[in-house]
């Protein structure tokens, strides 16, 4: 492993990872100037790079082999299907999500030159594992950030799109298999048993932080948070002295630490202004007991969502207990939440995620032995 290279590749990402919310509002800033044109462009500047990627790759190196094209042309295929079938009906998030691929294609690259000199082919799984754990590093970043979202099925879009890198770019540069080192033997084993051990342990860290969570139930209302109750019951206090002084009326800056728990009383707003506009009485009941004994500060604070507040007023609330009727007495649990929060413990998650890494660290003491 060659010390230029490897820097390089680090900056690169932390570059990429860092800009990340500027290119945010650079999207935000285009879309809304552009329109419906935004998407169309945006595609067309993508199309444009990769041509131009396969034209240097030509020049350089000659005429490409059909198994070359093959592994190029499939690399571009599933980013396209997956793209298309797992993304958003908006042409322009679409567009959007092509460009992670362009965007993971350049780390995953870095990486793997990072390697190659000295594992060849088998350059191509330790730089796939950085390229991961960077993306995990990402979805951290986004989900610490007010206005940006982080989740484990983003972890795994960034994966998606570093195989069609790693598939890719081995359509360019990568040397015959036969002329690469077997992968039980040299220096790959120690580098790629301690690039799993890092990404197993990164990801156990995301998946603890991001989406566990505890089950709390008040008789047959019963949602998942990030908080135990009495932590629940210690923001709850903590906003209201504070929000008395200073009522957040000011959209938090991009580059601040997003508030957790307004962020969660906010959704189960959302969740119960939805139901109750789609006339489902009994979901918006609950959302709104919920928020009553969980986020009055947010149901009573004026900020720069409501200047009123979110508080339902006596009448409205007799109403939706009116219009559910008897069904508010049976069991009832939020799916308030955009994403899954699982309430798996967090000791067998590390149980496993530190197992595994001991399992890779020793592998490795192995190989380089």
């Amino acid at each position: 492993m060659r010390p230029g290279p490897l820097a390089t590749a680090v900056a690169l990402t932390v570059l990429i990872v860092g800009a990340a919310p500027v290119a945010g509002v650079a999207r935000s800033w285009l879309q809304s100037a552009l329109g419906p044109r935004f998407a169309v462009l945006l595609l067309g500047a993508l199309a444009c790079t990769v041509a131009a990627v396969l034209a240097s790759a030509m020049y350089r190196r000659g005429r490409l082999s059909s198994a070359r094209w093959a592994r190029l042309v499939a690399a571009l295929a599933v980013a396209a299907v997956w793209v298309g079938a797992t993304g958003s009906a908006d042409p322009a998030i679409r567009a959007v999500e092509l460009v992670h691929f362009v965007e993971y294609g350049v780390i995953t690259w870095a990486f793997v030159r990072v390697w190659q000199g000295r594992a060849g082919a088998w350059a191509y799984l330790p730089a796939g594992l950085a390229a991961f754990l960077a993306g995990i590093a990402e979805e951290a970043y986004q989900w610490w950030l007010p206005a940006r979202v982080g989740e484990l099925r983003d972890v795994w879009l960034n994966g998606v799109a570093i195989g069609c890198a790693l598939l890719f770019s081995s359509g360019l540069v990568t040397p015959a298999p036969h002329r690469t080192p077997s992968v039980s033997s040299g220096p790959v084993v120690p580098v790629l048993a301690r690039m799993v051990a890092l990404v197993v342990c990164g990801l156990a860290a995301f998946v603890h932080v991001v989406h566990l969570g505890v089950r709390i139930s008040d008789g047959p209302t019963t949602f998942v948070s990030r908080f135990t109750p009495a932590a629940l019951a210690g923001a709850a206090r903590d906003r209201a002295a504070r929000w008395a002084v200073t009522p957040p009326l000011v959209r938090p800056a991009r580059l601040s630490r997003e508030d957790q728990y307004t962020t969660e009383g906010v959704q189960h707003v959302q969740a119960r202004n939805a139901a109750w506009t789609n006339g489902d009485a009994v979901t918006a009941w609950h959302e709104n007991r919920i928020l009553e004994g969980a986020f009055a500060p947010v149901l009573d604070t004026p900020s720069y969502l409501s200047r009123s507040g979110h508080r339902w007023s006596p009448a409205q609330r007799a109403e939706a207990e009116a219009r559910a009727g008897a069904a508010i007495l049976e069991p009832f649990e939020s799916a308030a939440f955009p994403y899954p929060l699982y309430v798996w413990p967090p000791a067998a998650v590390w149980g496993v995620a530190l197992t595994a890494a001991l399992a890779c660290l020793w592998w490795s003491a192995r190989g380089a032995a």
